[in-house]
């Protein structure tokens, strides 16, 4: 049998990880970082800060390095983290987690996700998710061998349809994996999608796994409610986080679960063979974050806020119709009224056309169901003032 015959070559090949021939694909991230700095432009295609977070906290991993916290930590984490963490869930949620029973601290948000999906997902076995979606997750159910079921999401407000959910859901689902706040529409679901969610996990006997990166990064007086803290949740419920969004250190990589003992251990068991450890003094810096005052969370959320409405004020006044977003770091743009028809091939133009760079939303779509999304960009907003005023003085005396 060719390499190329494999049978992970070929469910890879269909999340459109790999070419027809077999050779790895860029993502679209890395294809307009790429054009971004070949022509100078500004990057609003990436969803990083280009600012640091906390004081306090990058202090904390500088102290954790000159005191010798350098090689690898416990396998679940340092304790000092997933106390942390606990108490992070209790202080906002409500929630009792057990530090050591109920906590595992993962190489980021993208290696919680991967290892859960492998842990859980056989050969064939469904897993749902909200699209437009994030490219990891099409990726990894690939890897997995499961089989991707979407659920779309609606222009222009994005909201889940729970009658669309109630038919995604089978006794073939395994994995109900939720989004909230999303990537990359910044929609967010509410309680009574979420005890949905929990209420046909239950009747199929498949768990609901929630991504929650951005949880506190909501806008416009909205709170994240985590699906942990809805009726029947434990033991059905995998919750998933990272620091990266939260303090502005993505490079960091340093995230984690929250589960029922059983499910926790499960995905323990993948995880070490995966990267083992990682982040040794990124630790503690983290668990010093957590622990900061609510006035640093409020604040945090308030800027971005901001951010979002300059960038869209901008994106109107230069012609696009602009989603609004309820969380996250991105804001979807509608070329329509430009009388672009095609967001792929807008997205490449633009560098030169504005100097600025956006994702195409059909990137986060499959190819059959890419056409209710066909002129629609997504920009991040989580930049400089300065930079944003630029890109939208850049989109406004452009000719697009």
């Amino acid at each position: 049998m060719r390499v190329t015959d494999a049978p992970w070559i070929r469910a890879a090949r269909g999340a459109l990880l790999l070419g027809d021939d077999g050779r790895a694909r860029p993502t679209i991230f890395a294809e307009m970082s790429a054009l971004a700095a070949a022509t100078g432009a500004l990057n609003l295609g990436q969803g990083f800060p280009d600012e640091d977070g906390p004081a306090e906290v990058l202090e904390e991993a500088r102290a954790a390095i000159a005191s010798g916290i350098n090689q690898y930590p416990p396998g679940l984490g340092m304790p000092v983290l997933r106390e942390a963490v606990s108490s992070h869930q209790s202080r906002f949620y409500g929630l009792e987690v057990d530090p050591d029973r109920e906590v595992l601290v993962t190489a980021g948000a993208t290696e919680a996700l991967a290892a859960t999906l492998l842990a859980f997902v056989d050969r064939g076995d469904e897993v749902v998710t909200l699209e437009p979606v994030y490219d990891s997750y099409a990726a990894v159910i690939a890897l997995a061998a499961g089989r991707h079921v979407p659920v779309p999401l609606t222009a222009p407000d994005f909201r889940a349809d729970p009658d669309a959910l109630r038919a995604a859901v089978t006794d073939r689902t395994r994995i109900i994996l939720l989004n909230s706040p999303h990537n990359p529409t910044g929609a967010m679901l509410d309680p009574a999608f979420l005890d949905l969610a929990i209420e046909l996990a239950h009747r199929h006997d498949a768990l609901v796994v929630t991504d929650e990166v951005y949880e506190h990064l909501v806008f416009d007086g909205r709170r994240h409610v985590p699906a942990a803290t809805r009726p029947g949740a434990h033991g059905r419920v995998i919750s998933i986080s990272s620091a990266g969004k939260t303090f502005s250190t993505t490079g960091w990589k340093i995230g984690w679960i929250t589960a029922a003992p059983e499910l926790r251990d499960a995905v323990l068991a993948v995880k070490q063979f995966l990267t083992y450890v990682n982040g040794a003094p990124f630790q503690p810096a983290v668990a010093r974050g957590l622990a900061l005052p609510d006035s640093y969370f409020l604040d945090a959320a308030s800027t971005l806020q901001h951010k979002r409405d300059l960038l869209s004020d901008g994106l109107r006044a230069a012609g696009f119709t602009v989603s609004r977003p309820s969380g996250s770091y991105f804001v979807i743009a509608d070329a329509a009224p430009l009388g672009i028809t095609d967001a792929e091939r807008f997205c490449r133009l633009l560098p030169e056309l504005a100097g600025v760079v956006g994702v195409p939303l059909t990137a986060f779509v499959h190819p059959d169901r890419r056409a209710p999304y066909r002129s629609s960009v997504r920009f991040a907003f989580c930049k400089r003032v300065e930079v944003l005023e630029e890109a939208a003085r850049r989109l406004a005396d452009a000719t697009l």
